[in-house]
């Protein structure tokens, strides 16, 4: 039995489905939806259940193994650099300056982690429309066309205490400084690597409240943005 007619026609299948998702590629208006979120809201599971329903890949903690790849270290020592960044005015501003121009010179640990960072997401924006979780991915991207920013939050404090303890293990004496805790460590990577307040609705195009839209109803919003 011959297998080259096979082989080519399974390459040439290959080509034609390549071909055909680089045209709804091309024809889509948004590209790329970066997402900021309050701990326990369920932006995470929101990230994550979009890239399933619209086949666009996620990128939250890949960029994390992607940057303590490249620096040789643990991701866990990534994840204390960014608990240490600074929001004064002048640490962002010398921040900003370098990642504009891709130099690490004179950064700070923390500082090239979040250069790396940004060029991570850059570069994985080139391949294709992109789901981006945290890592101030909206900054990374200004310079970028079809980019829409979220923010994810809950109203609900019962529902986010409900999620924290189910979904993350956490006990339910730890809750509240836990949330705190996180959301603290959010605003001041985003404050200090943007110049921006994290929780400045002005800074984002859609704001999502996850207790009254739920989980599915905030997927379907943003599936939309991709269709």
């Amino acid at each position: 039995m011959r297998l080259e007619p096979l082989i080519a026609k399974k390459f040439e299948m290959k080509g034609s489905e390549k071909s055909r998702q680089s045209l709804l590629d091309a024809n889509m208006k948004f590209r790329y939806i970066t997402i900021e979120r309050e701990y326990g809201s369920g932006g995470t599971k929101i990230a994550q259940r979009l890239s399933e329903v619209s086949g666009v890949p996620c990128y939250g903690k890949e960029i994390l193994e992607a940057v303590a790849k490249k620096q040789g270290i643990p991701v866990e020592r990534i994840n204390q650099y960014e608990e240490k960044a600074t929001g004064s005015l002048i640490y962002s501003m010398f921040v900003m300056s370098r990642v504009q121009t891709g130099d690490p010179n004179m950064l700070t640990e923390e500082g090239k982690v979040f250069l790396d960072e940004q060029l991570e997401i850059r570069r994985l924006a080139m391949e294709g429309p992109a789901i981006f979780l945290g890592h101030c991915a909206s900054d990374a991207l200004r310079e970028q066309k079809g980019v829409i920013k979220v923010f994810i939050h809950s109203e609900n404090e019962e529902e986010v205490k409900n999620r924290i303890t189910k979904d993350y293990g956490i006990a339910p004496g730890d809750v509240d400084s836990t949330r705190r805790f996180y959301n603290k460590k959010r605003a001041g990577y985003f404050r200090a690597n943007t110049g921006h307040e994290w929780k400045d609705l002005k800074n984002y195009d859609v704001v999502l409240d996850s207790s009254k839209l739920g989980i599915e109803g905030c997927v379907n919003i943003l599936k939309g943005i991709f269709e």
